[in-house]
């Protein structure tokens, strides 16, 4: 599941066949296009030994309104709230002074700033409890209306939204 989420954003080269997204071909479409469309949320997602706000908005301009706004509909104004420097705060290496769940949001509120067409959610939610990760889906929820989202979940209760559900055993579609 994880190595197809990675072929959508172009992280490994389709050998054969082709992806079609809204009808065109990716043999048409340059790869930073697709990338500049697509958000790949990560269960384990990289973040740089940096100030929390950095690995929001890894180094582009936003608005205060905008990083405030991804904060919240993240669930993470408490989490900056209760960090002695906000958004200031180094996070360490690998964000490791953060929690797996709070990790996961600052990658979603990192999402809700590049806003996207097309998101993935790879187990980017494993890390969370279910009632926060019921808040997080609410909240996102007006944020993903016009977008496509691809949900790639163990839990039951993640993907109980969908409008399709497929299962994926060995490499092929049951």
């Amino acid at each position: 599941k994880t190595t197809l989420s990675n072929i959508l954003v172009g992280v490994y080269p389709i050998k054969e066949g082709e992806i079609l997204y809204a009808g065109v071909s990716n043999k048409a479409l340059q790869l930073s296009t697709i990338r500049e469309n697509i958000h790949l949320i990560l269960q384990h997602p990289k973040l740089f030994n940096d100030t929390m706000l950095f690995n929001l908005t890894l180094g582009k301009e936003y608005s205060t309104d905008a990083v405030k706004k991804a904060l919240h509909i993240a669930q993470l104004d408490n989490v900056i709230a209760g960090l002695d420097l906000g958004l200031d705060t180094l996070v360490g290496k690998d964000g490791i002074k953060l929690s797996g769940g709070q990790r996961q949001r600052v990658a979603i509120a990192r999402m809700i700033l590049s806003d996207p067409k097309v998101v993935i959610f790879d187990e980017s939610t494993s890390a969370l409890d279910v009632h926060t990760e019921v808040k997080l889906f609410e909240a996102l929820h007006d944020f993903l209306r016009e977008k496509t989202v691809i949900t790639i979940a163990h839990r039951l209760s993640t993907i109980k939204s969908a409008a399709f559900i497929y299962v994926l055993e060995d490499g092929k579609v049951v």
